[in-house]
């Protein structure tokens, strides 16, 4: 199982480091992920993530005050929206796309309720403040 995890780190860490240069893929939830799967996997994977530029430029801002700017909340919103639905438009199950809208209308409430929103210089100045 260990294995696993760090195998499925290691992926979402390339599709984390992909979505940097492609503003189609959103980055910060794929090094979620990644951390994630790290943490479960090993310590010292976990560690050494921690420690990358990637981490500390992408995530490190939003793990410690569970905060993102508006345009991190819409990038990510509109990936994920867009590819619901088109698993929506292409299902043919009434029950499968009745999911497909709740998990989309969770979505959206926890980023509009759950997570905080900040400009860009807020979430650095935060991350000082803790430190």
């Amino acid at each position: 199982m260990k294995y696993l995890y760090l195998t499925l780190g290691f992926l979402f860490l390339g599709l984390g480091a992909i979505g940097v240069f492609l503003p189609v893929l959103p980055t910060t939830p794929f090094l979620l992920l990644a951390s994630f799967f790290f943490s479960k996997g090993s310590d010292r994977f976990h560690r050494w993530f921690r420690g990358t530029k990637l981490y500390r430029e992408h995530l490190e801002e939003f793990i410690h005050s569970r905060s993102m700017t508006l345009r991190g909340k819409l990038g990510i919103l509109a990936l994920a929206t867009s590819m619901l639905a088109i698993a929506f438009i292409v299902m043919n199950s009434w029950i499968g796309r009745g999911c497909i809208l709740l998990l989309i209308s969770f979505m959206y409430y926890y980023f509009i309720f759950r997570i905080k929103t900040v400009r860009g210089s807020e979430t650095t100045a935060s991350v000082e403040e803790i430190k």
